[in-house]
């Protein structure tokens, strides 16, 4: 399995000053080139653990380790520079707000995805993922040119630009109409199979969450999903 979760934590102190607890999850594991889509109220918890897999957020105790190759990385044990690091290089992130930079065209920032892995930019690949979604007469305008929809197609294609391992899609669909949000998911999943990326996609959409082979929700899980704050 290229991902396990194992004795995951997290707390937060609320404005009262208490403590509250919003993961603990005893054990999630993602197969290799698994899709898996995660489900849960709002507020329980889901954009957390998403930031915790990723390593953008350290967890108050337990392991997150994937496995490459023949070699193991729990990332909880390494600084934020190196878990910064080890995203760039192998986690792919798409969120429900694209994050594109205004002054790049959709080519730069792909390439610029690439920039995080510390790895020489591979521009044919840029264009070659622009191609796959839809975008290589697009490659050279702006984000203010682009459709919302065109705009997290560049998103994802930004996601897909260092060969991640893992996926971790957090509501890429939420802003799409129904047609665009199709065609997001379809190149999400098309993409992750071109590139042997097991995927882990969270949203509320039942028309999303029901095409993915495994389907999990939040409280299945996370023992501290209910009533937790994400």
């Amino acid at each position: 399995m290229p991902l396990l979760a194992s004795n995951l934590r997290k707390s937060w102190t609320d404005p009262a000053g208490a403590e509250r607890s919003v993961i603990d999850i005893e054990r999630l594991e993602i197969a290799d080139g698994e899709h898996v889509a995660l489900t849960g109220a709002s507020g329980s918890g889901k954009t957390t653990l998403l930031h915790l897999l990723a390593g953008i957020l350290a967890p108050d105790s337990g392991a997150i380790t994937y496995e490459l190759g023949t070699a193991s990385v729990d990332i909880t044990g390494l600084s934020e520079s190196r878990r910064d690091v080890f995203r760039g290089r192998h986690i792919g992130c798409i969120f429900q707000s694209h994050h594109l930079l205004p002054a790049f065209t959709a080519l730069e920032n792909v390439l610029l995805g690439m920039s995080f892995s510390g790895r020489r930019a591979d521009r044919q690949w840029a264009r070659h993922l622009l191609a796959e979604v839809g975008l290589s007469d697009r490659e050279h305008d702006r984000p203010r040119r682009l459709s919302v929809g065109q705009q997290q197609r560049v998103a994802v294609a930004r996601a897909m630009a260092n060969r991640p391992r893992v996926v971790l899609a957090d509501e890429p669909t939420g802003a799409l109409d129904p047609d665009a949000a199709q065609a997001t998911l379809d190149l999400i999943r098309s993409l992750c199979v071109e590139a042997g990326a097991s995927l882990l996609l969270v949203s509320h959409d039942r028309r999303i969450t029901g095409q993915l082979p495994r389907c999990l929700d939040l409280s299945e899980v996370n023992r501290s999903a209910k009533g937790a704050t994400a």
